[in-house]
C-alpha cells in the first residue's frame, strides 16, 4: 500500500513527459510551419467534399502519404515525392491513413483529373475495374427520367446504366470530385524537411 502513491505519481509523470514529447511539443512546431511553396488552401467546394471524404470512410481503405525510395517504390507507382509535414498545413483533421487497400491519393488530382472518370468511379467502380473490391456510393446520385439544367450526368456503360432514365450526380457527389481532383502536391518539397537518416524527405540521398 506504501508503494501505490509513489508508483501512481511515477506513472502520471511518465504521462505528462510523453505527452509533451509526442503532442504538445509537435503541435507547437507544426502549429508555426509555412505550407510547402506552391502548396493551395482548398476552396469551399473542396472543403465541403473534405468533409464527404470523411465521412465515407475514405481514409480506410486510401493513405495520403508517399514514402521516401528508401521505404517503398511509391515514386515507381506514380503516386509522387514524398509527402513533408508541410504539405498537411490545411488538413484538419489529417487523412494519413495507414491502409492502402486503394492507391494512395496524395497527388491523385494529377494522375486522374477527369471529373467523369471519378463520378463513374464513385457511382460503380466496376464499370472501370471489373477486379475492382471498392464499394459503390450510389446514395451520392440519382435517377432521373431525364437531365435538367445543370445536372451534371454520369458516364456509365450499358450493363451498368438504369432500364431508364439517367443517373445525376447530387452536389455531395461533385464536391467530393472537386475534392480528390484538387489533391495535387507535385510542387517540390522545402529543401529543409531533411531527415537524420541520409535521405532527405523527398526520398533522395543527400
Amino acid at each position: 500500500m506504501n508503494r501505490i502513491l509513489p508508483l501512481g505519481v511515477i506513472a502520471l509523470g511518465i504521462l505528462a513527459f510523453a505527452t509533451l514529447m509526442l503532442v504538445i511539443g509537435p503541435a507547437i512546431q507544426i502549429k508555426s510551419m509555412a505550407p510547402t511553396p506552391g502548396l493551395a488552401n482548398y476552396s469551399a467546394q473542396e472543403l465541403r467534399g473534405r468533409e464527404q471524404y470523411v465521412a465515407q470512410g475514405c481514409v480506410y481503405c486510401h493513405s495520403q502519404q508517399p514514402r521516401s525510395a528508401d521505404q517503398a517504390p511509391d515514386a515507381e507507382r506514380g503516386w509522387g515525392r514524398a509527402a513533408v509535414a508541410s504539405d498537411y498545413v490545411y488538413d484538419r483533421p489529417h487523412q494519413l491513413g495507414t491502409m492502402r487497400t486503394g492507391p494512395d491519393l496524395f497527388n491523385v488530382g494529377t494522375r486522374l483529373p477527369s471529373r467523369d472518370w471519378h463520378l463513374t468511379h464513385l457511382y460503380q467502380p466496376r464499370a472501370i475495374f471489373a477486379w475492382s473490391i471498392m464499394p459503390g456510393y450510389p446514395y451520392l446520385f440519382e435517377r432521373k427520367s431525364r437531365a435538367g439544367p445543370g445536372d451534371v450526368v454520369v458516364s456509365l456503360p450499358a450493363e451498368h446504366r438504369p432500364a431508364e432514365g439517367v443517373i445525376v450526380a447530387k452536389p455531395a457527389a461533385l464536391d467530393l470530385v472537386a475534392y480528390l481532383q484538387g489533391l495535387d502536391h507535385t510542387n517540390p518539397a522545402p529543401a529543409r524537411a531533411v531527415r537524420d537518416d541520409g535521405y532527405s524527405e523527398r526520398g533522395e540521398p543527400r
